[in-house]
């Protein structure tokens, strides 16, 4: 069994697979217990979208080749 905590609740789920897409989807701070382990932070990634990232800030790298 794998324990998804967010906030104050508790969520169960049988594989860490089902656990992790559940919180992509929540897109928010969680903490995964299994198998006596834990695992902690926001899942997923954020992407650039028309040249910003999320907060609005410009996405400016480039990718620079030697010659």
């Amino acid at each position: 069994m794998v324990t998804v905590k967010h906030n104050a609740n508790h969520y169960e789920f049988e594989t860490l697979d089902q656990a992790i897409a559940w919180a992509k989807e929540l897109g928010e701070f969680v903490t995964i217990q299994f198998n006596g382990m834990e695992v902690v932070g926001k899942f997923g990634a954020d992407g650039i979208l028309n040249g910003k990232f999320p907060n609005g800030e410009a996405y400016t790298w480039k990718k620079r080749r030697r010659r």
